[in-house]
């Protein structure tokens, strides 16, 4: 966990909770977390995932990894340090949206069980619903995709720290969803998130 460094720093509650913002909005704030490799398709159920609770009448919003690394986080790198740091930023950004009752969907490769646990554990604290959702493809499958060109260039050396090439994938233990998205339709992978986000009176 991050060291707190600022002193003499309080929080300042408001009149209005997370309670209040989820009444208004007609649902329930969460954080889903799509993780897996590079190309596995977090992304692709993600952005589906967001059309469909859009459709819906409900309010989402996708935190993309490249996205959030050409923002808040374009100081930070791929080294294991720079890749803790970003998965912690995240997570209390996730939380913020969470709070005012946004159904946030986060899709980032977040190698490490640890980074992914201590934003579990950030949610948890906060009594918010943290559902976990691993994207899980064989590295050949994600490989053979590679939308960017990312594996090619891993393959090259031109790219150093890649997850699945030269740098480690650490699968989830306890994730809520596993979704192989080579063996499923999006549709499939939609209606099975949706049915869970229902089912916990999410939506």
């Amino acid at each position: 966990m991050a060291e707190q460094k600022a002193t003499n720093v309080h929080r300042h509650e408001g009149d209005i909770n997370s309670a209040d913002r989820n009444q208004l909005l007609g649902q329930k704030g969460a954080t889903i977390w799509f993780t897996g490799l590079s190309g596995s398709g977090k992304s692709t159920v993600a952005v589906a995932l967001e059309n469909a609770l859009h459709k819906a009448g409900r309010l989402s919003y996708h935190l993309d990894g490249d996205n959030v690394r050409l923002g808040i986080n374009k100081n930070l790198g791929f080294s294991a340090e720079d890749r803790t740091e970003n998965i912690r930023r995240i997570g209390e950004i996730a939380k913020l949206f969470v709070d005012t009752g946004v159904i946030t969907l986060s899709s980032f490769v977040s190698p490490y069980c640890a980074d992914r646990d201590i934003v579990r554990a950030l949610h948890d604290e906060a009594g918010m619903d943290f559902i976990e959702v691993f994207v899980d493809v064989p590295l050949d499958v994600a490989e053979s995709r590679d939308p960017k060109g990312l594996y090619k260039k891993a393959r090259a050396g031109e790219i150093k720290n890649f997850t699945g090439i030269d740098d480690p994938y650490e699968a989830p233990t306890n994730a809520e969803v596993i979704l192989n998205s080579h063996e499923m339709s999006l549709d499939q992978e939609v209606e099975i998130l949706l049915s869970l986000l229902s089912d916990r009176g999410i939506i």
